[in-house]
């Protein structure tokens, strides 16, 4: 049987979804502009992700990392966020490595389901109870971003802020579906712990990828 990642040839090609260029719509970064990178594939299975045609990678044809990179270098912001599916499932060394090359910054959103791979200028942790981070990827985070479903989320919360770095930036984001009906308590719940902040997805808002 063929190893999984054989098709992708070490990272230089990637199974994607899709790339589009738009406004970062989430956390610390909300409002830059950046080119977004959504690679096919994830093993995490969140009933309320957004985007759940990205799990099966085997629906994206594997797809030359440097074009996908050129194609990201031509966009005036000179950035790329990689999201997903789930990023940390492949080896991303060759692929940040040739994004840094032509000038490009680096930036991630992942669950830390899997040892992540490449050289990045932003790490946004999403951790998902379904499948806890790797311990490796606490340290390296930017950012942590937990999404809020129940009041019981907010334990998941605090017990995932005890293993990121001190200058880790926190974040709290309603879940879409349900984002009008808690955001009483969770607004109480950040002015009691001010070490956190609330994260929109504001990109929703905008009506904009």
């Amino acid at each position: 049987m063929q190893k999984k990642h054989d098709i992708f040839e070490g990272g230089t090609k990637l199974p994607l979804m899709e790339e589009f260029y738009t406004l970062q719509g989430e956390g610390h970064n909300m409002g830059a502009a950046a080119y977004f990178i959504r690679i096919g594939g994830c093993d995490v299975g969140c009933s309320w992700c957004d985007t759940k045609p990205s799990w099966e990678a085997a629906n994206f044809p594997p797809t030359d990392a440097r074009e996908i990179a050129d194609r990201a270098a031509q966009f005036p912001a000179k950035t790329v966020v990689v999201t997903g599916g789930e990023p940390s499932l492949y080896p991303l060394d060759f692929f940040t490595g040739y994004l840094k090359s032509i000038g490009v910054k680096t930036m991630v959103e992942t669950s830390g389901a899997h040892p992540l791979t490449g050289v990045w200028d932003w790490i946004c942790l999403s951790p998902k109870k379904y499948a806890p981070p790797k311990n490796a990827i606490y340290q390296k985070a930017h950012e942590l971003k937990v999404v809020i479903q129940h009041e019981a989320d907010l334990e998941w919360a605090e017990q995932n802020a005890a293993f990121v770095s001190a200058d880790c930036l926190l974040y709290l984001q309603p879940e879409w579906s349900v984002s009008q009906n808690i955001m009483p308590w969770l607004t109480d719940y950040v002015m009691k712990n001010p070490k956190w902040r609330i994260s929109l997805q504001s990109h929703k808002y905008m009506h904009i990828p």
